[in-house]
């Protein structure tokens, strides 16, 4: 899963607290984790350990907490390269069960190179989990802007964000972005590395991009897949899903005018726009029989943001609505589609974390909870004034009808306490590869850019025409796969940005998973 103005309030990365913990890391970094078979229904190559971090950096003697992490050793011995981490995004996205879902993803002359190394970030899964108590409806961040109901929108935000500090304390405010890079460090000595590198998708490019300017002559091969802008962190990372819609919603006016015989919502991008239009309108008066659930405009608008950056499942979307309206639609569960927000091993390690080691279950909100740690506790840039978000809720809805007012109405990080350090400036010459679709609908073409200029020493591989949020691995005889693979192997970037053109299964181009999504379903922003 955030301002315009975030980058004149970026300071230097290498903030004091870093200079004072480097010293007194010596114990954490000599640690030797107790390997072991994580549970008797996966490989008995998969291994676990739980090593302990400091939860504040400046304070290595203090207060610790655990992180999980797990390790497929390399194939072939001979020909090890090194360790390869892996983070799938979040902020609250599990990693631990990476190794096992990528061993069959990377090609044979990649995998023989590496460890494969997983872990939950801290706060996250197994890694010391956090909760802040919420109730499925205090989950659910997708706020509309309505003059009516916006005293209750900003009693949410002040709500999660008291139920968050009265159960956590301090404890929240250390779960941040450059903790958890810290950590990422502190696994790799651990691991007896001189250097990592590194496969993060979504908000696991902001963390791998973290890590290279806080640790750059420890950073080797890093990949980044579907990037974080990191100068947009974190209030314009919401805000640029309203701002990269647009287009994509245009892109489908275009595209289904052009199939009307299929989908009958007009011969015009015009028409188009004033079906769905009119549609939104129609179920603000009357919301749409959706099982037990009633279907709003605001649901609708919330439910297909992402679905307009693949025409064809919008069209059909929006074709089975209108019938359901007109109550000539099936009426249980399969109005609106979700396009999935992380890559298509996210939801499939949801089910191999819990065999890992047999644990306990986090609590029903830890990915709530971490998802508001780190994206109100990375940056002081948030504005304090419910007043501010109100005005820019207002200009966004009429800048981006789709999504604007969601994208700039309150959060719970308007009332969260302030950062322990300023957000990590990213500007360095690190060479390392970023990955890019042209139609994203988490992290858009323009986040993409805005990391790639960031990192200066950096090569973008774009596949230009594809769709959906994730790239490597989603087809492995696709140019950006092959690209990708010659970086892992070899160490070498491209002699300048390469361009691919789109196979037709890159990303999440596969057929967008269809779930109910009325406003009280839990969801909540990742990236």
């Amino acid at each position: 899963m955030l301002a315009v103005g975030v980058t004149a309030t970026l300071l230097p990365a290498l903030a004091p607290a870093q200079a004072t913990a480097a010293e007194p890391l010596g114990k954490y970094e000599n640690q030797k984790p107790a390997w072991h078979r994580c549970d008797a229904s996966e490989p008995a190559a998969y291994q676990c350990a739980t090593i302990k971090v400091p939860l504040d950096y400046s304070r290595p003697d203090g207060t610790t907490i655990k992180l999980a992490i797990s390790r497929l050793k390399a194939g072939v011995p001979g020909k090890r390269h090194g360790a390869l981490l892996f983070n799938p995004g979040g902020p609250g996205g599990e990693g631990l069960g990476m190794p096992v879902m990528m061993k069959d993803v990377l090609p044979r002359k990649v995998r023989e190179q590496y460890d494969l190394i997983g872990f939950d970030p801290r706060g996250v899964g197994r890694s010391s989990p956090v909760t802040c108590r919420l109730t499925e409806t205090e989950q659910n961040s997708e706020h509309p802007y309505k003059r009516a109901t916006f005293s209750h929108d900003v009693k949410w935000a002040r709500t999660v964000a008291d139920k968050c500090r009265a159960r956590n304390g301090d404890r929240l405010r250390y779960i941040t972005t450059r903790n958890t890079a810290r950590d990422m460090d502190v696994v790799r000595a651990v691991l007896g590395e001189k250097k990592i590198s590194y496969l993060g998708y979504s908000y696991g490019t902001y963390l791998g991009a973290v890590y290279a300017q806080l640790f750059p002559e420890r950073t080797d091969r890093f990949v980044l897949d579907s990037a974080v802008d990191p100068a947009r962190v974190w209030r314009g990372m919401i805000q640029i899903w309203a701002e990269g819609s647009e287009p994509a919603f245009t892109r489908w006016t275009k595209w289904t005018a052009q199939h009307h015989r299929t989908y009958k919502l007009g011969t015009t991008p015009t028409q188009v726009r004033k079906s769905f239009w009119d549609l939104i309108a129609r179920a603000d008066r009357t919301p749409i029989e959706d099982g037990d659930a009633k279907v709003t405009g605001d649901d609708i608008r919330a439910a297909l943001r992402g679905a307009f950056f693949s025409p064809k499942y919008a069209a059909e979307a929006v074709v089975q609505l209108k019938k359901a309206a007109d109550g000539r639609a099936p009426s249980r569960h399969a109005l609106l589609p979700g396009v999935q927000q992380e890559p298509r091993w996210s939801a499939a390690h949801a089910g191999s974390r819990a065999s890992a080691a047999s644990a306990a279950q986090p609590p029903a909100d830890n990915g709530s909870a971490v998802f508001w740690a780190v994206v109100c506790g990375d940056t002081g840039a948030w504005p304090r004034d419910p007043e501010q978000y109100r005005r820019d809720a207002i200009r966004d809805k009429a800048r981006y009808p789709l999504y604007g007012d969601f994208g700039s109405n309150i959060t719970p990080c308007a009332f969260w306490d302030k950062p322990t350090e300023p957000v990590t400036a990213v500007r360095n010459h690190v060479g390392l590869l970023t990955v890019q679709n042209q139609w994203d609908p988490q992290t858009p073409l323009a986040s993409g850019l805005g990391m790639h200029r960031a990192l200066r020493g950096s090569r973008m591989v774009y596949v230009k025409g594809g769709e959906g949020h994730g790239v490597y691995s989603m087809d492995p005889r696709s140019c950006a796969d092959r690209t990708v693979n010659a970086y892992l192997s070899t160490g070498r970037l491209p002699a300048r940005d390469v361009t691919c053109k789109s196979s037709g299964s890159q990303g999440l181009g596969v057929k967008p998973q269809i779930i109910p999504a009325p406003r009280h379903t839990p969801r909540s922003p990742r990236f």
